[in-house]
Formats: structure tokens, sequence, C-alpha cells
């Protein structure tokens, strides 16, 4: 491994160090409110973080060459079809053929009402930038009824962890 990939290794490594120490510490105080993303679904419409004001709300970066992501398609299935719960699934480093996207959500079976084209993360434009690094796929991010980011998910999701930790979460905001 050279010295780039091990300096890469070792900055990825603090990010996480610290956005999991924030994520903890988010818990026991007012964590700060996650920025209101703006995004363009494949139908066009726009997509706001402002729009699920009341809903748990799982940013899911995947890309349709991705084994691991396929896997954990039923799993974001079910959190979407949840009344209380919204997947955004941003699909990320498909080629040069947009198409590539909708050949994949069909292969994969993904039932999401929101699926964005995200381009390359090499774009300066990526929807990542908005939201947080994506160093591989799949990553997620999840955002409680209040709009704070509370996880970060590195590699697939386990749907028992975070209905564990929702349910952890009404306990500690009764009523909202």
């Amino acid at each position: 491994m050279g010295v780039r990939s091990v300096l890469r290794v070792f900055a990825v490594a603090c990010w996480l160090g610290a956005l999991s120490l924030v994520v903890g510490v988010a818990g026991a105080q007012a964590a700060p409110k996650a920025i209101n993303f703006q995004l363009t679904d494949l139908t066009g419409k726009t997509v706001r973080l402002s729009d699920y004001k009341g809903q748990w709300v799982l940013v899911n970066f995947w890309a349709p060459w991705c084994p691991t992501c396929r896997k954990e398609v039923p799993e974001l299935n079910e959190l979407d079809a949840r009344r209380d719960f919204a997947v955004i699934g941003i699909s990320m480093d498909y080629g040069p053929e947009p198409g590539a996207v909708e050949e994949a959500i069909q292969r994969f079976g993904l039932r999401l009402d929101t699926i964005v084209a995200g381009g390359s993360r090499k774009n300066p434009d990526s929807p990542f930038r908005q939201i947080g690094p994506v160093d591989f796929f799949p990553t997620s991010y999840l955002y409680d009824p209040l709009g704070e980011v509370v996880m970060y998910i590195p590699g697939p999701i386990k749907l028992s962890r975070i209905k564990a930790y929702m349910d952890t979460w009404r306990q500690i905001h009764p009523g909202k």
C-alpha cells in the first residue's frame, strides 16, 4: 500500500472517529440540525430533507454494480413502506449512461419512492457533498424526525439496529 493510500485510510478513519463522536454526543445533547439538502429525483421532482419533517429518513448511497447494495434492497424496501419512514436512494458511479440506474432498479427489485441519479463521486456537484462522505458502497445516513443526523452506516444497513435505535429514540422523545 502506497503512502497516499495509507494517508487516505488514516484521514477517513479520523473523520469517521470524529463523526461517531458527534453522533454519540447527539443522543446526550441537542445535535445541530442537518443541512437541508436539495436533490432532484429521477422524475425531476425536487427533494429536500425538510420535505420529510416528522419522519425518519434514510439516505442510502448505492451503485448499480455493487453486489452488497443489492443484498440490502429487501430491508430498504421494508423501511420505505413504513408510514413514518422515507428512504432516499442515491445511485452513484454508474458510468456515462443514466439508464443504468433504472436498469439496476428493475434488476434489484428496488421499490423506493425517491431515487436520485447522483452521477460520479468525482463531480464537484455530487449529492454526497451535501450529505456526507461516501468512500464505498453502500453508505447510509439516518435522520431522526427532527431532521438531525443520528447514524452513519458504512456498509449494508441492519434493519434490527435501525428499529432498535428508533425505539430508543422514541423513549427519549415521547410524543415526537
